[in-house]
């Protein structure tokens, strides 16, 4: 069983800009590639785990979100990065339009993608994290029991309930995945 680094997509991978459906507007987050190509290199897996209400309210279809992850895809490829998985939630309970408003397990801060990821790719989630920008991500990775959670700086207006540490820029989780590189080895 390998560990994972889970990412939350809009705010993490790429810059927040409300509901993206288009590669037009996506732009990505400072530090994601470096990131990702350490975490790969010590060897996690890299799985993306993002809440998609924007399908819920109806703003795009779930064929714009593949589309745009295909993109994505692209990018990291690029780059050298393998996805190893991308699991999104497009439901909504309260915003959902039609068969799309409810709640769901894998809506975080349920923390559904991550279990479901963690028996469709044998991970270990003791030795997993994850890096959000939302209470909820935060959420999400404690309800699982992932061995640490990063919250970026800057959009929730209030402190996290959860454990967590909240970093500024990607580059300090970069550095925390280095300097703790021997936590993912189960001999060490």
């Amino acid at each position: 069983m390998t560990p994972a680094l889970f990412l939350d997509r809009d705010g993490v991978v790429n810059h927040e800009v409300g509901y993206l459906s288009h590669s037009r507007d996506l732009t990505f987050v400072d530090g994601i590639f470096p990131l990702c190509r350490t975490a790969q290199s010590l060897g996690y897996r890299l799985v993306i785990v993002t809440n998609q209400s924007g399908i819920a309210r109806g703003l795009y279809t779930t064929q714009d979100f593949e589309n745009l992850m295909d993109c994505i895809r692209d990018e990291f490829e690029k780059e050298q990065i393998l996805l190893d998985a991308v699991y999104h939630c497009p439901y909504h309970p309260e915003h959902g339009v039609g068969e799309f408003r409810r709640e769901h397990p894998d809506r975080k801060p349920s923390p559904g993608m991550l279990l479901r990821a963690a028996g469709d790719l044998a991970l270990d989630l003791s030795r997993s994290i994850l890096i959000g920008d939302r209470c909820s991500d935060i959420a999400a990775a404690n309800a699982a029991g992932l061995r640490h959670a990063f919250l970026i700086s800057g959009t929730e207006p209030h402190p996290c309930p959860g454990s967590y540490t909240l970093i500024q820029h990607l580059a300090e989780a970069k550095s925390w995945l280095t300097a703790n590189s021997n936590a993912i080895d189960p001999g060490a």
